[in-house]
């Protein structure tokens, strides 16, 4: 570069190419990590880059930035087109009918379609609308039944198809942790795109209808002139020469096959030879392209011809990005015939271990206007067979139109390959052996079944049109990502340092053992979530700093049973060994429930909700893993050396000493104050929620205006564009704002959200709540931190989920104590300490939403919340259980109110500690943890306090006053003594 020109410093220029310097930048780190990902990195070098960055633990979304999109899968418009888009009311009545019921049902679709059918259809069979495009599947005779299994099996398909189709889409954005995952059963498909800020981009590469399409292609020998001068041209560019102006270009590349039938094989030789490049010869900046992508050679046939690869070179993926950098260069793209596209495609090989990083590369011939002569449409039914000599191959069948395009392509091409291709992807391209009159073709190349069954479903997927449109999209910009890394960090430290001081100082010497429990608990954990692949979300976070209160847990509920047993007068190494054996019992019981909740939420939830419940099932395994058998060992190996662990402190030693509260007979108190939480709570249903955008569907804005607004002014400043009040709400310190609204939710305009976007910006910028001077661009990268955009659909299917899930852990939790317990009174208290638990919740969230100064929203992460706070409430209660079945055939004759009062005195040193512990880890999480979840940490905050009052004077007084004149089942343990009994 001449050392007198430089590049521009002022601010505005910089500010105008930004985007592009920015997207220059990514280019090429993503070429460097292409180009570096098999190097060996690490101890004697056994591990490379590649699978370094694999097995790190990634972060999710709303940690790094990005965007998250959630994808319905049409399978309404797939029955409408098997149906050949009939006219007919009853069917058509009935088909939106089920798309209505499937909002709100767990059935499928079809089963569902058939129902409706059945009601409006007035007795006419399914079979005659799906005859026609059933090729020969369906006959007019055939059941309603027969049918319905057809349709169910050609969304199997279909669905897959999409599925594939995005795959692939999204392979191609750039992206190296992209994820895509599937739900068959609500025939939905999310996506995970990390760093992606443009929607609009999103929106149409996720939306559009798939490309199937038919080309014919240049061979090597056609174009090695061509590649050699584009060779030449960019080497001389690269070293600085200018490129003179080409007048010829294009002028010697003829696009026309059949002109050169005569005279090609005369030339091949020669220009195979002209590509030829001798690969020791090849320096930095020498043969550019060739080096990229060595052109492959023809092969002399048997009849003194040369017969050449449908691909015209294999080119290393980590090489596309330049390749790709390259063939896009004016001077390199006028050397070749101006109908010329580049596409990749898959290799012949079937050894996927040597082709796996490697790439076909293929010279695709178009029409001048750049399309191709034959597209998928056309398509009626391909699947997997077999040819005459027993070789894996494709059938495939085409309409008329399709038939005769198809007959005058393959006369055209014989001894020739067709290139088909989805997407500008190449799957296939075999040679065409003679004409195809009737649109009857058979595939053959060196496929294995899997593949030429994917190959078979890909050609149809242009006769199956479900496409998929866009339900939910989330936008996550990178500044609120780093802050809630920020915020989730700093309230874990801080979690962790309180819970490890605790210990020591209420467990003595004893709390080494527990916080050398929790260390293990949370090292296994990270590694455990970065060895199968997790991503480290907010949610997270929280289900991190939550497992830090649980992971002592397990060590509070046997060191306050040791200290009991010590109380009693027993050696150190009977009060441990009887401490640790009669404490499995409830520290089971306590984890088999929270564990069921978190199971429960991990099945129903979505998006970042299942990195809370998978970390904390993680969490809950592991803690009784560390704080049972790690535990012990240590403790087993300290005492074999004569040596022992202090369980007392002069705090611990005092609290609740020989404590002797009358909880049961303030039960009816107790019952009265839950008579008002019931009312609340039913109350709470009719004084209304604030939902969050994920359960009423509509657009929801994060807004940073780096100053404390008005949310008055804002409210009705919006309501001029928007037609309609938004909901408003300050986030964090009152420089944040999120918006909300359904302005245009159900508009299927392809550009709605960029409409709503401006008009939020118009709305805002009109009342000088941004500066005037703040375009449009700046505006969405500066001040908007985080977009949401939930259709309605997919709202009510997550109400019905989260419903369904909270049923779900009730009903499950309720027969595992009844199994366990062998009472159904125990189940009855269960019930109603939950249903206690639920409804404060419910009535904190209704009636306090306008007092707090924070949200207080209906959405995942409250129902991620309240099945928490299930969980944790049978951990408190269950302890208590577990001790009044002990105490029942210790105390024989002693009256129920006696057993149980002393049962809850004995216990409520652990039960106070488990809850503080908890409590501690929550409160940190509310304080520091940030906007995200905030409103979670509260509902715990209320759920922990509601849980331990329900556990002692909910739960427990049931077993007194169901069934009074029936005895408590105890336990079925034998016991070795009996205690004396509580003094009256």
């Amino acid at each position: 570069m001449d050392p007198k020109l430089k590049y521009p410093n002022d601010t505005a220029l910089q500010t105008e190419y930004k985007d592009s310097l920015d997207n220059l930048q990514k280019a090429h780190l993503l070429r460097i990590e292409d180009s570096t990902n098999d190097s060996n990195i690490g101890p004697f070098g056994l591990v490379t880059y590649r699978q370094a960055k694999e097995n790190e633990l990634q972060l999710g979304l709303d940690l790094q930035g990005g965007m998250s999109v959630t994808l319905e899968v049409g399978l309404d418009e797939l029955i409408r087109s098997l149906a050949n888009h009939t006219k007919d009311f009853s069917f058509n009545r009935s088909l939106s009918n089920a798309v209505k019921q499937k909002a709100t049902s767990g059935a499928d679709l079809i089963t569902l379609f058939g129902q409706e059918y059945k009601k409006n259809g007035a007795g006419v069979p399914l079979a005659p609308y799906f005859v026609a495009k059933s090729n020969g599947r369906i006959k007019s005779t055939d059941s309603d039944d027969a049918v319905l299994s057809y349709l169910k099996e050609q969304s199997t398909t279909a669905f897959q198809n999409t599925y594939n189709i995005l795959r692939k889409r999204i392979d191609r954005f750039g992206i190296s942790s992209a994820t895509i995952n599937k739900d068959e059963s609500k025939s939905i498909i999310t996506v995970e795109l990390p760093g992606e800020q443009d929607a609009e981009r999103v929106r149409h590469n996720m939306q559009a209808t798939a490309n199937l399409q038919f080309f014919e292609v240049y061979n090597i020998s056609e174009i090695a002139d061509n590649l050699t001068a584009a060779d030449a041209a960019l080497t001389s560019y690269l070293a600085g020469v200018k490129p003179a102006k080409d007048t010829t270009a294009n002028a010697g590349a003829d696009t026309s096959l059949n002109t050169k039938k005569d005279t090609a094989h005369a030339k091949d030789t020669n220009k195979i030879a002209a590509a030829k490049v001798d690969s020791n010869a090849i320096k930095k900046n020498q043969n550019p392209l060739l080096r990229l992508m060595p052109p492959l050679q023809g092969q002399r046939t048997k009849t003194g011809g040369v017969s050449y690869p449908s691909a015209i070179a294999y080119v290393l993926t980590k090489d596309t990005a330049q390749l790709n950098e390259y063939l896009a260069m004016d001077l390199v793209k006028n050397k070749f015939p101006g109908n010329l596209v580049f596409m990749y495609g898959a290799t012949e090989s079937r050894d996927d271990a040597k082709t796996k990083n490697i790439l076909a590369l293929y010279a695709i011939r178009t029409l001048e206007n750049g399309t191709a002569k034959l597209d998928g449409s056309h398509i009626t039914r391909a699947n997997q067979s077999f040819d005459e000599k027993g070789a894996v191959a494709i059938q495939m069948e085409m309409d008329a139109v399709g038939t005769n395009i198809w007959a005058d392509m393959t006369r055209a091409n014989i001894n020739k390959p067709i290139a088909i291709a989805l997407d500008n992807f190449v799957y296939s391209a075999p040679n065409v052996n003679g004409e195809i009159p009737n649109g009857s073709s058979e595939i053959m190349g060196s496929f294995t079944t899997l593949q030429a069954q994917d190959l078979a479903n890909t050609l149809e997927s242009g006769k199956l049109p479900a496409p998929a449109r866009i339900s939910a999209m989330q936008t996550i910009g990178p500044t609120l990502g780093t802050a809630t890394i920020r915020a989730g960090a700093l309230s874990f430290i801080i979690s962790f340092v309180v819970i490890f001081v605790l210990m020591l100082i209420y467990y003595n010497t004893a709390g080494w053992v527990a916080n050398i429990a929790l260390i293990l608990n949370l090292l296994f954990t990270v590694g455990i979530l970065s060895a199968w692949g997790f991503k480290l979300t907010a949610p997270g976070i929280a289900g991190l700093v939550l497992t830090i209160g649980m992971a002592v847990d397990t060590n509070v509920i046997i060191f306050e049973r040791i200290k009991e047993e010590l109380s009693k007068g027993k050696g150190y190494l009977t009060a441990v060994s009887d401490g640790y054996k009669r404490s499995y019992s409830p520290v089971l019981d306590a984890h088999v429930t929270t564990f069921l909740t978190a199971a429960i939420l991990f099945i129903f939830g979505l998006g970042p909700v299942l990195g809370f419940a998978s970390t904390q099932m993680l969490g809950i395994a592991l803690s009784l893993f560390c704080g049972i058998l790690v535990s012990r060992l240590i403790t087993d190996i300290y005492t074999s050396k004569q040596r022992h662990f202090e369980y007392f402190t002069t705090i611990s030693s005092r609290i609740f000493k020989h404590s002797y509260f009358k909880f049961i007979e303030y039960r009816k108190v107790a019952y009265g104050i839950s008579a008002v939480v019931l009312v609340l709570g039913v109350g709470s249903f009719i004084h209304g929620f604030d939902e969050g955008v994920e359960f009423k569907g509509g657009r929801s804005y994060t807004i940073d205006f780096g100053r404390k607004v008005n949310t008055d002014s804002i409210t009705n400043s919006l309501k001029t564009v928007f037609s309609e009040y938004p909901t408003v709400k300050t986030v964090g310190n009152g420089n944040e704002l999120n918006i909300t609204t359904s302005y245009k939710i159900d508009s299927t305009q392809a550009n709605t959200d960029s409409i709503v976007e401006t008009t939020l910006y118009n709305g805002l910028k009109k009342f000088s709540f941004i500066p005037q001077n703040v375009s449009y661009n700046t505006f969405n990268k500066a001040y908007k931190q985080d977009s949401q955009t939930v259709e309605p659909s997919i709202s009510t299917e997550l109400k019905a989920g989260a419903i369904k899930a909270g049923i779900i852990a009730i009903i499950i939790i309720c027969l595992y104590i009844f199994i366990r317990f062998r009472d159904w009174r125990y189940s009855i208290g269960t019930i109603v300490s939950l249903f206690h638990d639920v409804f404060v919740i419910m009535a904190v969230f209704s009636f306090c939403r306008s007092i707090v100064p924070f949200p207080l929203q209906i959405d995942q992460y409250f129902i991620a919340a309240v099945l928490t706070v299930i969980g944790f409430s049978m951990n408190d209660t269950v302890i208590v259980y577990d001790r009044i079945r002990e105490d029942v055939k210790l105390m024989r004759g002693e009256t129920k109110e006696a057993i149980i009062n002393r049962a809850i005195n004995q216990t409520l040193s652990r039960t106070v500690m488990t809850s503080l512990t908890v409590f501690l880890t929550i409160l940190i999480l509310f304080i520091f943890g940030g906007e995200v979840t905030r409103g979670f940490a509260f509902a715990m905050l209320v759920g922990v306090i509601t849980g331990t009052y329900s556990s002692i004077f909910v739960a427990a007084p049931i077993l007194v006053d169901f069934a009074k004149n029936k005895p408590l089942s105890g336990s079925i343990e034998p016991v070795a003594a009996k205690t004396v009994p509580a003094k009256k």
